[in-house]
C-alpha cells in the first residue's frame, strides 16, 4: 500500500471514530480548537486600489428576480441580459448601463471573470450570464483577447463545457491540471498555516490573478457548503484562486473561518476583485458544493450584485438559511454531534446530517478584516422583481 493511500485510509478511520465519539457525547456544545496563526505574503510594494473590496458601494446589495429567466433548468440569455443591465444601473445609480460598467472597467484593462464550475452540470456559473458579462465588457472597449475566464481546476472548467459557449477570442484558463501542478501559481504570493500537521503548509495565488488580469468580476453561485456553510463571493475568490485549500478542513473540523477571509485580504486579489455578480438562477440549499440531487436545488431566477462581497454573502446566507428552515433541514449553524456523519453519500441525500461543524461565521470574520459589512441591519438590500 502506498504511503498516501495508507494515510488517507488511516484518516478516514480516525474521522469515523471521532464522529462516533462526538455522537456519544449527545448534545454537548461543540468547541472547535483555536485556529492557528495564518501568515500572508502579498506582492511587495503593490499599491491598493480604491475599487478593491469592499469597493465603491460598501453594504449595498441589489437583488434582481425574474422567475421566467429559468425554466426546466434552462436559462434564458435575453432575460439575464435584462436583469444584469437593471442590476448594474440600480447598483451604481448611473443613468445608463455603459456608464455603470465604466466605473469598474476601462478599455486598457485585462478582465478576469472568476467562474464557479464546481457542481456542474447541476449547478454552476451559468454560461448565459458569463456571455452577457463578456458582452458588457466588450461594449466598454475591452478587446476579447483581454478577457480571461478562469477557475482553479481544469477538469471542472471542462465539465462546465465553457469552451463551447464562449465567443471566439476569449481566453479560458484552468489554473491547475493535477494536485501537484504548481505551474499556474505565483510562488511569491501565498498564505501559510499549519492546520492539521499537513505536509505542505502554504497555499499559493494563481499567476493569472497576480500577474495577468488587472480587474476581476466574480461570478459565484447561490449555494450551501458542507464546511464553510455557504459558497459565496468570498469563498469563490479565495478557494478558487489559491491552491492547497482543502487542507483547511478535516471532518468534522474546519478552519474555513478564518482562512477564507484572510485569503481575500491578500494583494493583489483584494484590489483586483471590483465587482461581484452572484448567479442565483439556481439555489443549492443542501449538499453543496457538489450535489447533483435535484430535490435540493431550487430555481429562483435571481441575480445579486454588489462591490461588497461580505454584504452579498450575508444576504446569501440569509436566503439559504430561510430556505433550509422552510424545508425542515438543519440550520447552517447546527452544532449537535448527533447530526454528524462521515459518509459523504449519506450527507448528500439527507438534509438532517452534516459532514462538518459548518463555519458560516467566516463571512462576519471577513467583515472584521475590513472586506465589507456583515451587520444585516446596515446592509442596503434592494429587491427588484422583473
Amino acid at each position: 500500500m502506498k504511503r498516501r493511500t495508507f494515510l488517507q485510509s488511516a484518516w478516514l478511520g480516525y474521522a469515523g471514530s471521532m464522529v462516533s465519539r462526538l455522537k456519544a457525547q449527545g448534545a454537548k456544545p461543540f468547541s472547535r480548537p483555536k485556529a492557528p496563526p495564518i501568515e500572508t505574503h502579498g506582492l511587495q510594494d503593490y499599491k491598493p486600489s480604491p475599487l478593491g473590496m469592499p469597493g465603491l458601494f460598501p453594504g449595498r446589495v441589489v437583488e434582481v428576480v425574474d422567475p421566467g429567466a429559468i425554466a426546466n433548468n434552462h436559462v434564458s440569455q435575453p432575460a439575464v441580459g435584462r436583469m444584469l443591465e437593471r442590476g448594474m444601473v440600480e447598483l451604481t445609480g448611473r443613468s445608463n448601463v455603459e456608464d455603470a460598467w465604466r466605473l469598474f472597467i476601462q478599455p486598457t484593462d485585462v478582465v478576469g471573470i472568476k467562474i464557479n464550475p464546481s457542481g456542474a452540470p447541476a449547478c454552476y456559473s451559468s454560461p448565459e450570464i458569463v456571455r452577457e458579462i463578456i458582452s458588457a465588457v466588450e461594449r466598454v472597449g475591452v478587446p476579447r483577447h483581454n478577457i480571461v475566464i478562469y477557475d482553479r481546476y481544469s477538469y471542472e472548467v471542462q465539465l462546465g463545457s465553457y469552451s463551447a459557449f464562449l465567443p471566439v477570442g476569449v481566453r479560458l484558463v484552468g489554473i491547475e491540471n493535477s494536485v501537484l501542478d504548481l505551474s499556474g501559481y505565483d510562488m511569491d504570493v501565498y498564505c501559510q498555516a499549519d492546520f492539521f500537521g499537513e505536509w505542505e503548509t502554504r497555499s499559493y495565488l494563481a499567476a493569472v490573478v497576480s500577474q495577468q488580469v488587472t480587474k476581476i468580476i466574480n461570478v459565484p453561485t447561490l449555494k450551501d457548503h458542507s464546511a464553510s456553510g455557504v459558497t459565496g463571493c468570498l469563498k469563490n475568490l479565495a478557494y478558487g484562486s489559491f491552491n492547497n485549500v482543502a487542507r483547511s478542513h478535516q471532518e468534522p473540523i474546519t478552519y474555513t473561518d478564518p482562512l477564507i477571509g484572510v485569503m481575500c485580504t491578500v494583494e493583489p486579489l483584494r484590489s483586483k476583485a471590483v465587482l461581484h455578480i452572484m448567479d442565483g438562477m439556481r439555489e443549492v440549499w443542501h449538499g453543496g458544493p457538489l450535489t447533483q440531487v435535484q430535490s435540493f436545488i431550487a430555481q429562483p431566477g435571481m441575480l445579486m450584485l454588489g462591490t461588497d462581497p461580505v454584504a452579498v454573502d450575508t444576504t446569501e446566507l440569509d436566503i439559504i438559511q430561510k430556505k433550509r428552515q422552510a424545508e425542515g433541514a438543519l440550520s447552517l449553524w447546527d452544532r449537535n454531534p448527533k447530526n454528524l456523519t462521515h459518509d459523504s453519500n449519506e450527507f448528500y441525500h439527507n438534509s438532517h446530517l452534516n459532514l462538518f461543524y459548518r463555519q458560516p461565521g467566516h463571512i462576519a470574520a471577513a467583515g472584521k478584516l475590513g472586506l465589507g459589512i456583515s451587520d444585516f441591519q446596515k446592509i442596503d438590500r434592494q429587491k427588484i422583481q422583473l
